[in-house]
């Protein structure tokens, strides 16, 4: 991993200062003992104890982690540990009081965290300790630009009398990451709705699944489905990273439907998600569209699966 990567987490303010807050709130300044999970450079962890904490142990299964080390010992830290090694894989040194990760991608989970959080808690957390982030929320909103949908369809453009659909369509069964407009949205946003919510500090399967409908008031073209999360950090301390919260380093994703198409008002259109991660499988998403005509009769449905964006 390139330390460019760590650059853009330490330039997104929004994460950073939320992430300070929560640890400011929860942290008793000579009495807490703090372990960041997938820690870095050491950013929060390093926060944690400028807040006071007793101790801070940073675990950090790649490289980065003896950068972490010089950056502790530059910092003049000397109430702070480096593990390099997985947290899954390590016998807990200690309980401590207070578990953080901010193991959080574009896609909620995509770098495991509920693995990560469920193991912190049962494994690293005294019984009355405090996970950051305690909550995570999925929302989803149909898309109704066509410009996403448009780049993805150039392979009808290759021309010299060739056919690419089965590339075209090995496109569309993939996740993209984009900046979106509430304009690129059904209803200019308004229509966005919450299809997945997962207590981290419970037992929490790493399978999500999720059945949103709208029934439609007006005529729409979709291309798609938009997604993005939010955090509860700590009660009161959210980090959203939907199109009209403040900016971070995240941005929303995009899953095309294979053919854009018309709902009429009064039909339902239906989207039912589901994903699963796992560390030694990685992340697969699918997601389905439908649509229901006035009578509740179905008259449209596409499947797509991220498996299928991929060369075998």
């Amino acid at each position: 991993m390139r330390i460019e990567y760590h650059r853009t987490l330490l330039a997104d303010r929004v994460r950073n200062q939320a992430f300070h807050e929560a640890l400011k709130r929860v942290i008793v300044p000579g009495q807490s003992r703090v372990v960041d999970i997938g820690s870095g450079t050491g950013f929060l962890g390093f926060m944690a104890a400028k807040l006071g904490a007793k101790r801070v142990v940073l675990i950090e299964t790649a490289e980065i982690a003896a950068l972490a080390k010089r950056l502790m010992k530059a910092n003049g830290f000397r109430n702070i540990e480096v593990v390099p090694a997985h947290s899954t894989e390590l016998d807990p040194p200690e309980r401590f009081d207070i578990a953080v990760s901010e193991t959080l991608g574009n896609y909620a989970f995509e770098e495991n965290i509920i693995e990560t959080l469920g193991d912190a808690r049962d494994r690293y957390l005294e019984p009355d300790g405090i996970l950051i982030p305690q909550r995570v929320r999925q929302y989803v909103c149909p898309v109704t630009s066509a410009k996403l949908h448009a780049g993805l369809s150039t392979w009808d453009a290759v021309g010299f009398g060739l056919k690419f659909d089965a590339a075209k369509e090995m496109g569309l069964n993939n996740i993209y990451v984009r900046w979106l407009e509430a304009s690129d949205l059904l209803e200019g946003g308004r229509a966005t709705k919450q299809w997945d919510s997962a207590d981290l500090a419970k037992p929490t399967k790493t399978t999500r699944t999720g059945q949103i409908a709208w029934e439609m008031r007006a005529k729409a073209h979709i291309t798609g489905l938009a997604l993005w999360w939010s955090a509860d950090l700590v009660d009161g301390i959210t980090l959203g990273t939907g199109p009209s919260d403040p900016r971070t380093h995240w941005e929303q994703l995009y899953l095309p439907v294979l053919e854009p198409f018309d709902v009429a008002s009064g039909e339902t259109l239906t989207a039912r998600l589901r994903s699963t991660t796992s560390y030694g499988e990685g992340t697969n998403v699918t997601w389905t569209v439908t649509v229901a005509d006035a009578k509740g009769r179905d008259r449209l449905k596409q499947t797509m699966d991220l498996k299928k964006g991929f060369l075998p």
